[in-house]
């Protein structure tokens, strides 16, 4: 798969095209539609940052890295700015989240 194919992927599931991401990141229209094998480092590090994956993934030289955690896992450690949420935290946030409900 082409690093465009994987940038066009990436915008998909995001909803927006090719041609919103080159506005958004100040490109030219049809850079990103160039890009087969090769890409400008600092343009495909901007490409990687706005996905939230790494410019290996981009390279294909890497799978994606899911960040989403779902509360609801009971075997997931939370954290927040690097400190364990005690669990009778997290069990509030449950709570807030089904509105209030247990």
């Amino acid at each position: 798969m082409s690093i465009y194919q994987r940038i066009k992927d990436l915008a998909g599931q995001k909803n927006i095209s090719i041609r919103e991401l080159e506005h958004i990141l100040n490109f030219s229209n049809g850079t990103v539609s160039k890009w087969d094998d090769n890409a400008n480092s600092e343009k495909l590090q901007s490409v990687a940052d706005f996905f939230n994956v790494s410019t290996d993934y981009l390279l294909g030289r890497d799978k994606p890295v899911d960040k989403r955690v779902d509360l609801a896992d009971d075997d997931v450690i939370m954290t927040f700015e690097g400190k364990e949420i005690p669990p009778e935290d997290v069990e509030l946030m449950r709570r807030l989240l089904r509105g209030g409900k247990n």
